[in-house]
């Protein structure tokens, strides 16, 4: 029976040929965009290198200085963290590292700038970076400051001119000499809280790591030992913090010093918010997202209905015939919604080599600097859901509207029920 429904469905595609011009286009364009969003939103906060254990990790990058009548925020300092994330019992490791800075190095008379980062030893155990060759610097040689550093591939091939083969050799940047251990598969931008084209150990910086200042440019990430332990870390951060002492000394108006863990999605959306209290956002964000998806979807959703409705109208005799020989309204709804779906299972397979077109642009655009944004399982099985979804919205109505004629109303060629 399926299958004579989806032969019946692929005849009835063919005979308005602009409506289903309209339709698959309008299917089409609209999962483009979607996916195309959905694929951004996974390789930015998704499980992927060097965050492939996401639901174990943990990030706090901003602090903030709080009173009723003011606030300063920005990173917290090296030694604001040591002294009160790193001693946390809960989590499995806790890492320290530095926001983004640029390094200056020169290859003959070429310049460039590169994304440098300062970490500990404990950065490389939290996280998953792919090594192509090498290994990290490990915690005894950022105790000891050695001039070691971790490059990304193309940074191996642009200052040696080769990704292979560079171990022990020297890159200098900004004047100082490290020599290479380590190479690692380029990062990309989007993962903003890793993202680096040379990793050097924090106790060579130029700052001062034992400032005991609380504002600074730091930021850690915490592993939990398995993700049911998330939620007891962040108790016991949330301790630790209401423990700190304002600091009166310097900002004699602060009553309060807020800093808090969240997951990679909410910490990016704190950021992106500027929130400084308990809300991370990601609720509202969440509920954002669905309400403009819902909209993006319902604008060519109710296209596909008129388009539809006009179909029934077109096809009144056949639904006469059908209910004269016995066909009930169940199995017309049943046949009409099969038919839906296969249009928009049409107009999704051609949205999905749209959105793989637009993506490839976005990649060799270089808009984002080593992003390959793809269509993984997790996209693809979004695209079905949206599919399925999209299908069901357009046609449920129409469907409903062709059950309900009477066989001597349709044999007549009308087309409202009665």
């Amino acid at each position: 029976m399926l299958w004579n429904y989806l032969k019946m469905a692929w005849k009835v595609l063919q005979r308005r040929k602009f409506f289903t011009f309209i339709s698959l286009f309008g299917i089409s364009f609209t999962l483009m965009i979607l996916l195309v969003v959905y694929a951004m939103y996974d390789h930015t906060v998704g499980p992927h290198a060097p965050e492939k254990r996401v639901d174990r990790l943990l990030f706090t990058s901003s602090l903030y200085l709080w009173s009723p009548q003011t606030e300063n925020g920005g990173h917290p300092s090296y030694s604001f963290l040591e002294r009160y994330i790193r001693p946390l019992h809960t989590p499995e490791k806790v890492s320290i590292s530095t926001g983004h800075g640029t390094a200056v190095a020169y290859v003959g008379n070429t310049k460039l700038e590169l994304a440098q980062k300062y970490t500990d030893g404990e950065f490389w155990q939290v996280l998953d970076f792919d090594f192509l060759e090498g290994r990290p610097y490990n915690p005894q040689e950022v105790r000891a400051a050695a001039h070691v550093a971790v490059i990304n591939e193309s940074t191996a091939r642009n200052y040696f001119g080769t990704a292979r083969g560079v171990l022990g050799r020297t890159i200098v940047t900004d004047e100082v000499r490290y020599r290479v251990v380590g190479v690692v598969r380029d990062v990309p931008a989007s993962r903003g809280f890793t993202y680096a084209e040379v990793w050097m150990p924090i106790t060579t910086s130029t700052q001062d790591i034992h400032n005991a200042e609380y504002m600074g440019s730091c930021m850690a990430i915490l592993l939990a030992r398995r993700a049911a332990d998330v939620p007891a870390i962040q108790q016991e951060f949330a301790r630790a913090v209401r423990q700190v002492p304002p600091p009166t000394a310097v900002y004699k108006w602060c009553t309060e010093v807020r800093l808090y863990a969240g997951s990679l999605l909410a910490t990016t959306v704190r950021e992106r918010l500027g929130e400084d209290g308990p809300d991370d956002g990601v609720v509202w964000f969440g509920q954002a997202g669905a309400g403009l998806l819902l909209l993006f979807m319902l604008l060519p959703a109710l296209n596909l209905v008129n388009v539809n409705v006009s179909r029934i109208r077109d096809r009144s005799s056949e639904i006469g015939v059908r209910k004269a020989f016995g066909a009930t309204s169940g199995a017309l709804v049943w046949q009409f919604l099969v038919e839906n779906l296969f249009l928009t299972a049409l107009g999704g397979a051609l949205g999905l080599g749209l959105a793989a077109a637009a993506l490839h642009l976005i990649n060799t655009s270089g808009l984002v600097a080593y992003t390959q944004f793809g269509l993984n399982g997790r996209v693809f099985l979004g695209a079905v859901v949206i599919i399925l979804l999209f299908g069901l919205l357009s046609g449920v109505y129409p469907a409903y509207k062709m059950s309900k004629l009477q066989a001597v109303q349709a044999l007549k060629g009308a087309s409202n029920p009665a």
